[in-house]
C-alpha cells in the first residue's frame, strides 16, 4: 500500500520524478530507433518507397525559411564576440587573436548550438503544433486504420529533413558569425585587426573545428524533430494539451541541446579530436 503523500520520505518523493524522465527517454529512444529502421528501410529495400517529396518539403520548410533567422542571429553573435573580447585582448596587446578566437568558438560550438536552439522554438514547436492537432483531429488513428504507420510516413521525413537542415544551417552560421565579427573589427574597432583577420582565422582553423561543430549539429537536429515528434504524437486533451506540447517541445529540446553538446565536448576532449 502506498502510503499518503505527506507520509512519503524525500527519497521516495524522488522516485516519481526519476521513473516519468526514464519513461520518456525509453520512449523518445524508442521513436528514433524506429525512425532509424524506416529510414534505413526506405533507402535499401525497394519493397519501402521512401518519400523525397515529403523530405523535401519539409528541408525547405525547416531550413529554407529560417535561414534568414539564423544568419541574422548568427551575425549578431559575431558583432558581441568581437566588442566582448577586444578591451581583455587589447590589455595584453593581442587584438590581432579576435579572429582565432571567433573561428574556434563559432566553428566548434556557437554556430551548431545557437542554429539548434532557434530551430528548436522556429521548427521544433511547429512540428509538434502540427502532429498534436492532427492526433486531436484523429488524423493519426485514421492513418493507423488505413495500415499506414505514422513513423514511416510523418516522423522520418520530419527528422531526416531537420537533421540535414541543421548541419547545412550550422556550416552557414559559422560564415556569419566570422563576418559580423570582420565587419565589427572594419567598422567599429579602432585598430588594423581586420587586415589580417581572414588570414589569422584560416591559420587557426582546422579540420576537426569544422568536423566537430557539423557532428554536434547532426545531433541536435536529430533530438529537436524526435522530441518535437513525440511530443505531437502523445497529445491528450484537446487545444490545451496541443499548446503543451508546444512548450515541453522547445523546452526540452533546449535542454536535450545543452546536454548533449555536453556529452559530445567530453568525448571529443577524450579522443583530442
Amino acid at each position: 500500500m502506498t502510503p499518503p503523500a505527506d507520509e512519503r520520505s524525500p527519497i521516495d518523493s524522488l522516485g516519481d520524478p526519476v521513473v516519468r524522465a526514464m519513461r520518456y527517454v525509453g520512449g523518445l529512444s524508442l521513436l528514433i530507433a524506429d525512425t532509424a529502421v524506416w529510414s534505413f528501410r526506405g533507402l535499401v529495400s525497394p519493397k519501402v518507397r521512401f518519400g523525397w517529396e515529403a523530405l523535401a518539403i519539409q528541408m525547405v520548410r525547416v531550413g529554407v525559411r529560417s535561414l534568414g533567422i539564423v544568419a541574422l542571429v548568427q551575425t549578431f553573435i559575431g558583432v558581441i564576440l568581437a566588442l566582448q573580447m577586444t578591451p581583455p585582448l587589447a590589455t595584453f596587446g593581442q587584438e590581432a587573436m579576435i579572429a582565432n578566437i571567433i573561428g574556434v568558438a563559432g566553428f566548434r560550438m556557437l554556430g551548431p548550438i545557437i542554429t539548434a536552439i532557434v530551430l528548436s522554438g522556429y521548427a521544433g514547436a511547429s512540428i509538434a503544433a502540427e502532429l498534436g492537432t492532427m492526433v486531436v483531429a484523429e488524423e493519426i488513428e485514421a492513418m493507423e486504420a488505413m495500415a499506414l504507420n505514422p513513423v514511416r510516413f510523418l516522423v522520418v521525413p520530419r527528422v531526416l529533413a531537420t537533421c540535414v537542415m541543421t548541419i547545412l544551417l550550422s556550416a552557414i552560421a559559422d560564415l556569419m558569425i566570422a563576418l559580423g565579427g570582420y565587419i565589427t573589427c572594419r567598422l567599429v574597432l579602432a585598430s588594423d585587426v581586420w587586415v589580417n583577420y581572414w588570414p589569422n582565422m584560416r591559420d587557426q582553423l582546422t579540420f576537426s573545428d569544422l568536423g566537430t561543430g557539423l557532428i554536434q549539429a547532426a545531433v541536435f537536429g536529430v533530438l529537436i524533430s524526435a522530441i518535437a515528434c513525440f511530443e505531437g504524437l502523445r497529445v491528450r486533451g484537446g487545444a490545451k494539451g496541443v499548446g503543451r506540447a508546444t512548450t515541453m517541445t522547445v523546452v526540452y529540446s533546449i535542454v536535450s541541446i545543452i546536454a548533449s553538446a555536453c556529452v559530445c565536448t567530453m568525448i571529443f576532449y577524450i579522443f583530442d579530436f
